[in-house]
C-alpha cells in the first residue's frame, strides 16, 4: 500500500521546462552537464540557433540543480546564470532553482 501511495505523490509533482541561453559566436559544440544528468554532456548538446545562439530546454522537477557548460570540450559556468556556487575544483557551478 505505501508502495502506491508514494507512486501517485511522484506523479503529482510538476515538472517544469526552463530553457538555457547561450551566446559564443565562435563556439562548435555546446553541452550542458549537471546534477538532473549525472554530470553527462554527451546527454544534453544545446543547439545552434544560429549568429553563436545556442538553448537547451529541460524539463526537470522542482528542486536545486547545478551545471556547467561545456563549449567546444572546456568546462565554464553559464554567463547568464543568476546564481552559483563553489564546486570544490576550485571553481563554480550555476545553479538552477525550482
Amino acid at each position: 500500500m505505501q508502495i502506491r501511495k508514494d507512486r501517485r505523490k511522484a506523479q503529482r509533482v510538476a515538472l517544469q521546462k526552463i530553457r538555457i541561453e547561450f551566446r559564443d559566436s565562435q563556439a562548435r559544440d555546446v553541452y550542458i552537464a549537471g546534477t538532473f544528468n549525472d554530470w553527462s554532456p554527451g546527454s544534453a548538446p544545446m543547439l545552434a540557433m544560429g549568429e553563436g545562439r545556442w538553448i537547451k530546454e529541460l524539463v526537470l522537477p522542482p528542486g536545486h540543480y547545478e551545471y556547467r557548460l561545456v563549449v567546444d570540450g572546456r568546462w565554464q559556468c553559464d554567463p547568464s546564470a543568476s546564481a552559483q556556487v563553489s564546486n570544490g575544483f576550485g571553481e563554480f557551478n550555476s545553479v538552477i532553482n525550482l
